[in-house]
């Protein structure tokens, strides 16, 4: 029996307000940004909406950023996204999940809008979908 496939997979920057996803194609060569999930009205609608992009796309691997401190420890943001995970997991049994180091790819994504012309001010829900393109990457690249 072949082994599954990773891809497609499904990037998540897990925030307090806002959560951005991002997948990679069919084959795992490229990481594209999807949607911003509204996190302010609670993790259930949040959680809901994430299984139906990952049922829709087909998503064989989920990956979520784990926002590590520059000392490589964890604080409560890090516990925060991995209780999250754990009721992400029972929402999609089945499907493997992967932390990723986070740190710096909101600064990262920011910095490239910036390149690409676009002002960051204004561009909340673009950033954090542009942070989960960038937690993808750095999974793809074997980070």
């Amino acid at each position: 029996m072949k082994p599954v496939p990773p891809h497609p997979a499904l990037g998540i920057d897990h925030g307090d307000a806002r959560i951005g996803l991002a997948a990679t194609d069919d084959l795992g060569i490229l990481a594209h940004p999807v949607e911003t999930v509204d996190h302010t009205r609670g993790e259930e609608p949040a959680l809901a909406r994430i299984a139906e992009v990952a049922a829709r796309r087909g998503v064989r691997t989920l990956v979520v950023g784990l926002p590590v401190r520059l000392d490589g420890t964890e604080g409560t943001a890090a516990a925060k996204v991995r209780a999250f995970a754990d009721r992400l997991r029972e929402r999609i049994p089945g499907v493997p999940l992967v932390f990723v180091d986070e740190a710096l790819t909101t600064a990262a994504a920011e910095e490239k809008l910036r390149e690409a012309g676009r002002k960051a001010r204004n561009q909340r829900g673009v950033i954090d979908q542009a942070a989960a393109v960038e937690i993808l990457n750095h999974w793809l690249s074997g980070g």
